[in-house]
């Protein structure tokens, strides 16, 4: 009998424990539970719907869907459907891989008004999230203050910058892509706390803001007076960092007024508060919180919820694969529990292939990767066929 092994979050961090446990146990049972019907978490509702080569990794877990040793289990919420004390009850072990998906307040004062968004909220509203269909009212939003110096900002401020034809080969939700692409926006502020030399952009999605069509980005060059890359940095940092410099400089040198939006990048510079109208849209880009999990032996968090909100989708492998071998360290000396199957009734991986066949049929009609099913009913409808 093989042991059995509960991953909750079927995001990247999830996908990649299961390969690093069959891996290293290719007889071992993983059922991979999500709250959703859809599999990829962040990938899916988190990753900028322009970034479609990021999307692409979605490829491999597929395949590990199509593993005999692997189940999903969709529209299953643990605390909901099934609780915590069971899956341990139950399964040999179980994995947390339920990310953060709670937007971190700013902690000023009008950080609660109607038009302050977390990007979170914001991204999965533009990626057809079904529990975040109500988006922001664009209809007169000229100004747009993004709040935070790493690549969520950056997502947000370039989707909002970029035009319907820039857009055109996404999977963004039409009703959102329609929202902005009407919307007559004509400064967007990339605001960090932090000065150049420290805001963690990478240097492809820095410089992608400076090919933008309708959108030119601009840095005051009095900003850049005196930064400089810390000597003790790694490395790969003092590289990623001085590329960026000379990105922000390239950009300190356009040209004001040159294309219809004024995309700048402004730093050293933190929110006091937040008044109505000085913004017409707020943002904030500043981190994730999460659902708490019990801290018990025989449980073990990857990704976000291990680590926090940090790092890229690649992180998460080295990341979930160290802690694979913990889980089989831990399992190498104990029987298998055997045992019923304790899960309530679940959108399985044909049924996740029926939505996916669904969207990218509707998508191929537009000339887009897919059109994403948007509303709980119409999900569920598609995966049961």
């Amino acid at each position: 009998m093989a042991h059995r092994v509960a991953i909750v979050g079927a995001g990247p961090s999830g996908f990649y424990a299961a390969d690093g446990l069959l891996r290293g146990d290719p007889d071992i049972g993983i059922d991979i539970i999500d709250r959703l019907p859809t599999p990829f978490g962040l990938v899916r509702a988190g990753v900028a719907p322009d970034h479609q080569g990021t999307k692409a990794v979605t490829r491999q877990f597929d395949r590990l869907l199509a593993h005999p040793n692997v189940r999903f289990c969709g529209n299953v919420e643990v605390g909901r459907d099934i609780g915590w004390e069971t899956l341990r009850e139950v399964y040999d072990a179980v994995v947390v891989a339920t990310g953060r998906v709670i937007d971190r307040r700013l902690g000023v004062p009008g950080d609660d008004l109607p038009h302050v968004w977390g990007s979170w909220r914001f991204v999965a509203w533009l990626n057809g999230h079904p529990d975040f269909r109500a988006g922001p009212d664009l209809s007169a939003v000229k100004r747009v203050a993004v709040i935070g110096n790493g690549n969520v900002a950056i997502d947000v401020a370039r989707v909002l910058a970029k035009s319907a034809d820039e857009m055109a080969k996404s999977d963004i939700d039409p009703q959102a892509g329609a929202a902005i692409a009407a919307a007559p926006i004509e400064a967007i502020d990339v605001i960090g706390r932090r000065g150049p030399a420290d805001a963690s952009f990478t240097n492809n999605e820095l410089a992608e803001m400076g090919r933008l069509s309708r959108a030119v980005a601009l840095v005051d060059a009095a900003s850049l007076d005196g930064a400089a890359v810390p000597a003790g940095d790694p490395t790969p940092e003092k590289l990623r960092k001085t590329k960026n410099l000379d990105i922000l400089r390239g950009f300190a040198a356009n040209r004001a007024g040159s294309k219809p939006v004024a995309l700048r990048f402004l730093f050293n510079t933190a929110p006091q508060r937040i008044e109505k109208g000085t913004y017409d849209l707020v943002v904030t880009c500043i981190g994730y919180g999460g659902a708490d999990y019990p801290k018990v032996k025989g449980v073990f968090a990857v990704g976000w919820a291990r680590r926090g909100p940090s790092g890229t989708i690649p992180t998460n492998r080295a990341d979930s694969h160290a802690v694979a071998q913990q889980v089989l360290s831990w399992l190498e000396d104990r029987a298998p529990k055997g045992g019923i199957d304790p899960l309530p009734p679940s959108t399985d991986a044909e049924g996740w292939r029926r939505i996916d066949k669904a969207e990218t049929a509707a998508g191929a009609a537009l000339g887009r990767p897919r059109v994403k099913l948007t509303d709980w009913p119409s999900l569920l409808k598609v995966a049961e066929g």
